[in-house]
């Protein structure tokens, strides 16, 4: 059967990828498996190393990178959202607050997904808002388990601590008490990958006076249970 697309350094990029499928390669293995030229090889390799589709490994040799990572997280998105709604609204319920999914992009968090309180006083964050890295139970819970670089950069002008995120991993969720905004409240847990990489934080906030100035020890449990719930949404995506 044909590969060709007819777009030659498509294709050509392709079976790189393809190569590093087996594990990591030397410059040597790629040409090896590819049948490209050596050049041809090394200039591909270098540039999609560039685009974080490859990286190496200690010893120097090309490997998967992380972007791919990312982008089947991206493509597991609509099953996340799809679930998110029902799970979102029963802990609206089960709270009698607003709650929110959040994803992280860039320097930033964006809600996905959100389920308000009907009536009376209540934390709106609209589907699409942009919400700051800097402050919040959702920031600290997207913060919490990066990579240590990322997260000495991320702590840098926030209004919680390093020794703060370390909570924030024992227990498994964060809080925040006018963090964000003052006289709100809120309360988050994350949400993984089949791999077990934080994707998402799960949120419920409301105003302090309802939520108290220890909102865990009032809804933690149902954070982490809705956490769970989608969790297991994205894990049973990859099995399946």
């Amino acid at each position: 059967m044909d590969n060709s697309s007819g777009v030659g350094v498509l294709d050509k990029a392709a079976l790189v990828l393809s190569a590093l499928e087996a594990g990591p390669a030397t410059l040597a293995n790629l040409v090896a498996a590819t049948g490209l030229a050596r050049p041809t090889a090394h200039r591909l390799a270098v540039a999609l190393e560039h685009h974080r589709l490859v990286s190496r490994d200690l010893h120097g040799r090309f490997v998967l990178g992380p972007r791919l990572g990312e982008l089947a997280t991206a493509a597991g998105e609509d099953r996340l959202l799809a679930a998110a709604g029902p799970v979102l609204a029963r802990l609206r319920d089960a709270t009698g607050e607003s709650t929110q999914l959040f994803r992280r992009q860039g320097e930033q968090r964006i809600c996905v997904a959100a389920a308000e309180r009907p009536s009376g006083l209540r934390d709106t964050i609209p589907v699409g808002a942009t919400v700051t890295m800097l402050a919040g139970s959702a920031a600290q819970v997207l913060l919490a388990w990066e990579e240590p670089e990322r997260m000495h950069r991320g702590l840098q002008g926030a209004r919680f601590t390093a020794t703060m995120l370390a909570a924030v991993r024992r227990r498994g969720w964060a809080q925040s008490v006018g963090e964000r905004e003052p006289g709100v409240a809120s309360v988050s847990a994350p949400v993984r990958s089949a791999s077990g990489r934080v994707v998402a934080a799960v949120s419920v906030s409301g105003p302090i006076e309802r939520l108290t100035r220890q909102p865990g020890r009032v809804h933690a449990p149902a954070v982490l249970a809705a956490a769970e719930h989608l969790t297991n949404v994205l894990k049973n995506a990859e099995d399946g």
